[in-house]
């Protein structure tokens, strides 16, 4: 079974590291997964996505998507062309701290979590993305945190680093931040639902 996961945002979010972190773990976790990201004109302030297909059987088309079971949204001013992909019964993750824009919630599952102010709390708010993707694996149980962790150090260039550590927090932080929430990518047996 698939799970088609949608990322937006703003260039200059990490929505690109992100996607590399969530596709990276769930290959430790052994899952099948295919991602693809899109960049706009700028470097930032443009529009980033990024489609994921994870699965626990292969993979057989790009993720290039009609329709999406998740979407994880870092800000608002990309959110209407992903809204328009969601499934009927989907989850949305929203970056609360930044989001700024009405959502019809009918049919739809919403979770809130400050993303940016967390990563700020901690002293990094370049960090919101790790927030937002633990907090996320935590309420679907896609991946655990110490597969976010070990995925984030290997998606992190050596020339960055420095950024290990605060990224490492903001997983942790994410994932807390998940807790109380819930919308299961996997079934018990460890398929999707």
């Amino acid at each position: 079974m698939e799970n088609e996961i949608m990322l937006t945002g703003v260039g200059g979010q990490g929505i690109q590291l992100g996607a590399q972190v969530l596709a990276r773990a769930a290959t430790l976790e052994g899952r099948e997964v295919m991602y693809l990201g899109t960049y706009g004109g700028t470097m930032r302030g443009g529009n980033t996505d990024s489609t994921l297909v994870i699965s626990d059987c292969e993979i057989s088309s790009p993720p290039i998507v009609s329709q999406v079971r998740f979407a994880l949204v870092m800000h608002h001013a990309f959110w209407k062309p992903v809204r328009d992909k969601l499934r009927p019964d989907a989850a949305v993750v929203i970056n609360s701290t930044v989001f700024d824009d009405e959502i019809d919630r009918k049919g739809l599952h919403c979770f809130e979590v400050p993303a940016t102010r967390i990563a700020s709390d901690l002293g990094d708010g370049m960090a919101a993305s790790m927030v937002l993707i633990a907090a996320y694996a935590k309420l679907s149980g896609l991946v655990k945190l110490d597969s976010l962790v070990e995925a984030m150090k290997q998606s992190i260039p050596s020339y960055r680093s420095q950024h290990i550590e605060s990224n490492a927090r903001a997983l942790d932080a994410g994932f807390v931040a998940g807790d109380g929430m819930s919308y299961p990518a996997w079934s018990r047996n460890g398929e999707s639902l």
